[in-house]
């Protein structure tokens, strides 16, 4: 039976291996508009917030243009990422604070940040990784799903992921890993259909529940 050192070690390599220079899924200029794109991507896809952020950017790439707009016009543009009347008010009401309490920048600290409306602990973390290379290690679902099946957790939830991680995992790999393992997890060890036995990673260390 593999230790879990073992086991973190079989993780690091095969990710690495499969993607060495994993590239930021969303599209973005700047901080700014990284911290909207990541804030539209909750409950949607990444494919679509890309599909939507260029004509939002094109109207406001800006907090003091973005403040310029009715919240009714971001909710028209923003609607197919879903929960429009919600995500569309979080985005004026954070432009707003980020001009009047941060000159207009977004602010490299994750308190800071997790007080603007519609910004979560995981949305905080992923926008100071990647764009201010600070070691997080944000966890979605997805992350929890595979660091459960890959023994390295209980599942209990993402807060205890997140802290296994961090606990398991070299800081210096962090903000890669968080990358990595999403791209796993679409390409290869998906939620549903999942084939574990053909899986590179759970056919080596997946918990044996995953095989009965």
């Amino acid at each position: 039976m593999l230790t879990t050192t073992a086991k973190v070690q079989i993780v690091l390599d095969v990710l690495q291996r499969l993607y060495p220079n994993p590239s930021v899924p969303l599209k973005r200029r700047d901080p700014y508009t990284h911290l909207i794109a990541v804030l539209l991507s909750a409950q949607c896809t990444d494919a679509r917030v890309n599909q939507v952020t260029p004509a939002l950017f094109a109207r406001a790439d800006r907090p003091e243009r973005m403040i310029e707009l009715d919240v009714e016009e971001i909710e028209q543009i923003i609607r197919p990422c879903g929960l429009a009347p919600r995500k569309s008010k979080a985005i004026w009401e954070l432009s707003q604070i980020l001009l009047a309490e941060h000159g207009g920048q977004v602010p490299p600290d994750l308190a800071a940040l997790e007080r603007l409306p519609g910004v979560g602990h995981k949305t905080a973390q992923v926008v100071l990784a990647q764009n201010f290379g600070v070691p997080t290690f944000p966890v979605d679902t997805h992350i929890h799903r595979l660091i459960y099946r890959w023994g390295l957790s209980n599942g209990k939830n993402v807060e205890q992921t997140e802290r296994d991680c961090k606990r398991l995992f070299p800081q210096e790999r962090w903000n890669d890993l968080h990358l990595q393992i999403i791209y796993f997890g679409r390409e290869h060890c998906p939620a549903r259909g999942h084939q574990p036995a053909e899986c590179l990673l759970c056919s080596r260390i997946g918990r044996r529940s995953l095989f009965k």
